[in-house]
């Protein structure tokens, strides 16, 4: 069985790392996978980068003028939305025409065209897409936030500020209707949040939609040899993110979680340490008026230098406001760090409340530092690191994930 997966990247961001990580435990265990992708960073064989390095960018620009045309000259939701109007023609690329299963993965920002989909969709070839957020059931956006409008046809779109039904968030819809109809698709979610998304959206009507996690290299991101209890003094949290500054990442709950528990006096400054890492755009304003002490480490590659930071923490905390899947909650918990999040999203799948870790109310900074202190302070020091771990090697292993993407490849 010859698989091919398409991505914008091989390794720059969550969703690329994940079908990366899933091309490895193919090839690990007994399937041919590749990928073809815009960007390649990594040094893999199975790798190939394709399309016009010039021309890539061009069809960048391209469609980010559009979008903002459509938006009104206003650069506010300027990477919330993807129209893909122009991408890479892979169809006649020879690792398309040698596999058996196209399988498509995160393809925006002029990876792929919806005319380029069309075509793959109308080969004949097996397709199995893997949803790492909306785009693929709504009109034009990556997450809807709380519109619904993807549910009927979009229009209307909050992200265009456009009060008209048939604005271009309706006519993509209508679009990627008629292209999905000409073939069957197997969709796979990877968390039961988005999958009850999907399920709502008229553009998965007819299409089978699975729900299976990412990986998680249970060997790297084990608790390995680790000083968390080597000084009890103070504990250590950790949250990373590709940005930690995107208001997403819900970085000001977290602040305000840390402050009230400083104010309420329940910590002292010093006893809790904030570990981080991930891009941030503005350091200097970004880090002002943490109530803790802090070390940031910086944008991170190298997955054993961020395992590392993990075994160095007794907590992994992501406060995003949403998640898909949760990626850097299952790399913590692999190394022994019990979770804290909000009850909400992809997060729900992965953790258990008050077993492996805890899940804050929604938006809620006060519960958020309840959980905090909890998993810190009061709760079993050695229940909580073990069920992390157990969690995460019985459902997020290399082999299980691969064992379930066979299953969906023999089927589709």
């Amino acid at each position: 069985m010859n698989i091919l997966m398409i991505s914008t990247s091989d390794i720059r961001g969550g969703a690329a790392i994940a079908a990366f990580r899933l091309m490895n435990a193919l090839n690990a265990n007994g399937v041919s996978a590749h990928m073809l992708v815009k960007e390649k960073l990594s040094g893999s064989s199975n790798v190939v980068q394709t399309g016009n390095r010039q021309k890539n960018r061009l069809n960048f620009l391209a469609e980010r003028a559009r979008i903002f045309l459509h938006n009104r000259l206003s650069r506010k939701n300027l990477f919330t939305v993807s129209i893909a109007d122009r991408g890479i023609t892979i169809t006649d690329h020879p690792l398309f025409r040698q596999a058996d299963v196209i399988h498509l993965h995160w393809i925006n920002q002029g990876m792929l065209s919806l005319d380029e989909i069309d075509h793959i969709l109308s080969s004949g070839k097996k397709v199995v897409w893997t949803l790492h957020d909306m785009w693929s059931f709504t009109g034009i956006c990556h997450h809807a936030w709380g519109c619904d409008h993807y549910e009927n046809g979009c229009g209307r779109c909050p992200f265009l500020g456009s009060g008209s039904p048939k604005d271009l968030s309706a006519q993509l819809f209508k679009k990627k209707q008629l292209i999905y109809s000409s073939a069957g698709i197997r969709f796979v979610c990877v968390s039961s949040w988005l999958a009850d998304k999907a399920v709502q959206s008229a553009l998965t009507s007819g299409h089978t939609i699975d729900v299976i996690p990412n990986i998680i290299d249970t060997a790297l991101f084990s608790p390995g040899e680790n000083n968390r209890h080597q000084h009890q003094r103070c504990k250590t949290i950790v949250m990373g993110a590709a940005r930690l500054d995107h208001p997403i990442k819900g970085f000001d709950y977290l602040k305000r979680a840390l402050q009230l528990l400083v104010d309420e006096k329940r910590i002292k400054p010093d006893s809790v340490k904030l570990l981080l890492f991930g891009g941030v755009k503005h350091p200097a304003s970004f880090f002002q008026e943490i109530p803790v002490t802090y070390e940031y480490a910086g944008q991170i590659v190298d997955e054993k230098e961020i395992a590392d930071l993990y075994r160095r923490a007794d907590a992994v905390v992501v406060p995003s406001l949403y998640e898909t899947f949760g990626q850097t909650l299952t790399e913590g918990m692999g190394c022994g760090c019990p979770g804290i999040s909000f009850d909400n999203s992809g997060q729900t799948d992965i953790i258990t409340h008050r077993q492996n870790g805890y899940l804050a109310r929604y938006k809620d900074a006060r519960d958020l530092a309840e959980g905090i202190y909890w998993t810190l302070f009061e709760a079993n020091n050695d229940m909580l690191p073990e069920n992390a771990r157990e969690k995460v090697v019985t459902h997020y292993s290399e082999e299980k994930i691969a064992e379930k993407y066979i299953q969906v490849y023999s089927r589709q």
